[in-house]
């Protein structure tokens, strides 16, 4: 894995794994970062099509250069995801970020009950983002009225899902592959299923494997990137 400047100013596309607890943006900011020390640059156009939350990991595409003009394009293409649904719970948050807020008796779950309610969750369906989200309404972040204790309503908005399929049951928890549109929330699928199932439910695992044929197995670790530009600056 070599780089040049030059290849970096005319245009990378870079698969990376993003680390756990990492924004993206944090991620971008890192590789922009390092990209500028290795060449000594003042300016380099570094962005990243599709942010993943920081609690999941896997596939995060970083375009530089030129290249940052075919985001929208990676955006809009079909993403793969796989998880960990907790059933008998929920969390503000739908995920891990917040604490447990309800909790629900499972008991009356069974494998075929879970297996048969995905098909209430592929195809078109209404989905509404989590109130701890960064999309904007009235100016604000949804997540800066959830933080203070504002209610705030959400609407509701089309997502695609073309795949959902439970590969595990190991209750409470349940593993999942999910293939979606932009603009799905697997938190909100998380929640939503374990509603539909009446047992609460919440995100604890996820991790984006596919981005169209990209795919996570061909991703670069940070770490890996930093030694290639350290390379190239000896």
């Amino acid at each position: 894995m070599q780089f040049t400047e030059e290849q970096f100013k005319e245009g990378q596309v870079l698969l990376f794994d993003k680390p756990l607890n990492w924004t993206s943006f944090q991620l971008v900011n890192k590789v922009r970062w390092l990209i500028r020390k290795a060449y000594k640059i003042k300016k380099i156009k570094v962005g990243h099509a599709g942010t993943l939350d920081p609690l999941a990991t896997g596939l995060l595409i970083i375009c530089t250069g030129k290249f940052t003009k075919r985001i929208e394009e990676f955006m809009g293409q079909e993403k793969e995801y796989t998880g960990t649904i907790v059933l008998g719970a929920t969390t503000p948050s739908y995920d891990l970020e917040t604490e447990i807020d309800a909790t629900f008796p499972t008991e009356h779950l069974h494998d075929d009950l879970i297996q048969n309610a995905t098909a209430q969750f592929t195809g078109t369906i209404q989905q509404k983002p989590p109130v701890f989200s960064a999309l904007k309404k009235e100016g604000k972040r949804l997540y800066e009225f959830a933080r203070a204790g504002e209610e705030v309503e959400i609407p509701s908005r089309e997502v695609q899902i073309s795949e959902f399929e439970i590969t595990r049951i190991k209750l409470p928890e349940v593993h999942f592959r999910v293939r979606c549109s932009k603009g799905t929330y697997i938190r909100s699928l998380a929640h939503d299923f374990g509603k539909a199932l009446e047992s609460g439910g919440h995100l604890s695992a996820l991790r984006r494997t596919k981005i169209g044929d990209f795919d996570v197995a061909n991703a670069i670790s940070l770490e890996n990137f930093e030694t290639a530009l350290k390379q190239a600056e000896a």
